[in-house]
């Protein structure tokens, strides 16, 4: 135990990193310093784009100002790091260094739709405030033709959102009384909805999907899209027509940590799968950033914010025990849960444990008003709890 004055840098102000900073916070004596680096001004809620893109919320309504964190004896600092130096647990932006006792890296996934030709100026990428603002414009324009939702990459964040995405879009249309003049599909590169949450539920989600008429194409990945054409090309060598494309695009590791050698032959950050220590000494990563393998399955655990949640509070938990001796160390169990949208004010759930062996144990709850009310008192009691 040492608990002279040591500084906790946490990178980006995500649900991870929020989390990480808040809990360090409150927990560390005040000679201790916990600074929050971010480059946004604004945190936004992801999970509620799927309501903005159909009109259901307003930008500020689902934003809060980072700043605000300051009121909580955070040290936040606004701008772009330039350069991560693991080794040293530093970093460079606004033009100085700042150092730390120990780093917690919760940079998320870099989208990259530059990655898949003509996609970017063909669609609408709902991963993004913007991306989202302006499908929520487009959708109204459409009273007729063919919506396609594109998975384009694998892996994504949040892996419920794209099916989440083609349901609400299709409840739109039935509610502005256009679903008989328009069709709705989902196009995917994964071989099922939520592969990893095991075949059971990819199945029931599936027939979700498919019984609101959403024409549901697994394992279609895409090569590049034609913008004056309106057509999509994939590597099975069928192509798909469009009126309206919402679309993920391709994640990767931030440029940044990439240049600072952290990432493995995943091209995301290998960490321990229970404390998320990366082989730098006093060094965690959490969050969409990180790769972390589900051997029993052969397949990576998803890309989630409630991942990101839970190994925040475990890593925060185990750096106060570093530096205070209280308490006992604590490890990530792989547990997880999500709200599935479904439309007409419904939502399912899905629960369970990503690390169990055999295979993961997911169960999914059908869609009811209940839980749709359950996310959105989530999502209020987030921006709340948090700002």
């Amino acid at each position: 135990m040492n608990t002279a004055g040591k500084t906790i840098l946490v990178l980006g102000g995500g649900f991870g990193g929020i989390v990480a900073a808040s809990r360090l916070r409150r927990a560390l004596p005040r000679e201790h310093r916990v600074i929050l680096v971010e480059r946004e001004a604004d945190h936004v809620f992801a999970p509620s784009l799927l309501w903005l893109m159909i009109g259901e919320r307003k930008p500020d309504a689902i934003s809060r100002p980072i700043a605000a964190l300051a009121k909580r004896g955070i040290e936040v600092v606004r701008g772009d790091i330039r350069k991560i130096d693991p080794e040293r647990r530093a970093i460079s932006v606004n033009g100085r260094e700042l150092a730390g006792d120990y780093m917690i890296v919760a940079l998320g996934a870099e989208l990259a739709p530059e990655l898949v030709p003509g996609l970017a100026t063909a669609g609408h990428n709902f991963y993004t405030l913007a991306g989202a603002e302006s499908l929520r414009d487009a959708r109204l324009k459409l009273n007729k033709g063919r919506v396609v939702v594109l998975v384009s990459a694998m892996p994504f964040k949040c892996p419920g959102a794209p099916n989440e995405a083609a349901m609400l879009l299709e409840y739109d249309c039935r509610r502005r009384g256009v679903r008989k003049e328009v069709s709705v599909d989902l196009y995917t590169a994964e071989p099922g909805p939520m592969p990893v949450a095991g075949q059971a539920v990819s199945t029931a989600l599936r027939q979700m999907i498919e019984s609101k008429g959403i024409g549901y194409h697994p394992n279609h990945a895409v090569t590049a899209v034609d913008p004056a054409q309106r057509r999509i090309l994939f590597a099975n060598g069928a192509g798909a027509e469009f009126d309206l494309l919402a679309y993920i695009p391709p994640h990767r590791a931030p440029q940044l940590v990439r240049d600072a050698g952290m990432c493995g032959e995943s091209g995301w950050v290998p960490v321990d799968r229970e404390t998320l220590a990366t082989k730098f000494p006093g060094v965690f990563a959490i969050g969409d950033v990180t790769g972390i393998m589900l051997t029993a399955i052969g397949k990576p655990l998803p890309k989630a914010g409630v991942f990101a949640h839970y190994e925040a509070e475990v890593v925060a938990h185990n750096i106060v025990h570093a530096i205070t001796g209280k308490g006992a160390p604590q490890r990530f169990t792989g547990d997880g849960e999500c709200f599935l949208e479904a439309g007409d004010g419904r939502a399912g759930f899905g629960s369970g444990n990503f690390y169990a062996e055999p295979a993961p144990q997911i169960a999914l709850k059908p869609p009811s008003i209940l839980l749709h009310f359950g996310k959105v008192f989530y999502e209020k009691y987030w921006l709340w709890s948090r700002f």
